[in-house]
């Protein structure tokens, strides 16, 4: 029977899998950027799933609020936005803008899971440049055609392909600023990823697939 032999070989997969990561010194850190209505995250989360790893996105603030003793609500308008130049200072090196207040709280949490051997997949958060050097680190980008992505905008948010695209370009800004404030690589440039794959040609499971195959193959799994 196909179906019995396929749960079989997928069984097969994540036992080794689950093998492969009780090996402390072959720690995986899964970096995914991705442009708003790609697909991205969902596509990480996948990963994670597939893999059996932490996953990490906004619930990334709660760990951060949680460590400093900061509520939550007070400080998730400022997830991955870039600092507003005109209500902020710069004194001796120091920056009183929110904006950099938590995003440094974030990087030095995201350092920190890092430090200790932890393997994890994460979605944004500029994890693919300040974990750069870090052996165990893979980043990807998910991209997608610009149709793809107003559709799928347009049809999980119930709204109208002009206020999709509005919204696709608005969050992409926002991203790519944040980004390139607190990198030196820039976002969504192939330069500065392993791999840059584009969801629309196989769609998220698939892409997934591919992702996936090529985690094991950097990480020597067959």
């Amino acid at each position: 029977n196909i179906n019995v032999m396929i749960r079989g070989l997928r069984d097969v997969q994540d036992f080794e899998m689950e093998t492969y990561m009780e090996h402390e010194d072959r720690q995986v850190i899964i970096a995914v950027g991705r442009e708003y209505g790609s697909g991205g995250h969902e596509i990480a989360k996948m990963i994670a799933e597939r893999m059996n790893l932490p996953f990490y996105d906004r619930n990334l603030l709660s760990e951060v609020a949680r460590e400093k003793g900061i509520d939550v609500s007070a400080i998730e308008k400022y997830d991955e936005s870039p600092r507003r130049a005109f209500v902020s200072q710069t004194v001796r090196g120091y920056s009183n803008a929110p904006e950099d207040g938590l995003a440094n709280m974030e990087f030095d949490y995201i350092r920190a899971m890092a430090s200790r051997g932890d393997s994890f997949v994460i979605v944004g958060r500029c994890a693919d440049a300040i974990l750069a050097g870090n052996k165990g680190l893979i980043t990807i980008f998910v991209t997608a055609d610009d149709d793809r992505k107003i559709e799928r905008i347009s049809r999980i948010l119930n709204v109208s392909e002009a206020e999709a695209a509005r919204m696709i370009r608005a969050k992409n800004k926002k991203r790519k600023s944040y980004h390139n404030y607190y990198s030196d690589g820039k976002w969504g440039d192939s330069r500065y990823y392993d791999l840059l794959i584009n969801s629309s040609r196989l769609g998220l499971e698939k892409t997934a697939d591919v992702i996936e195959a090529y985690i094991k193959a950097r990480t020597g799994q067959s």
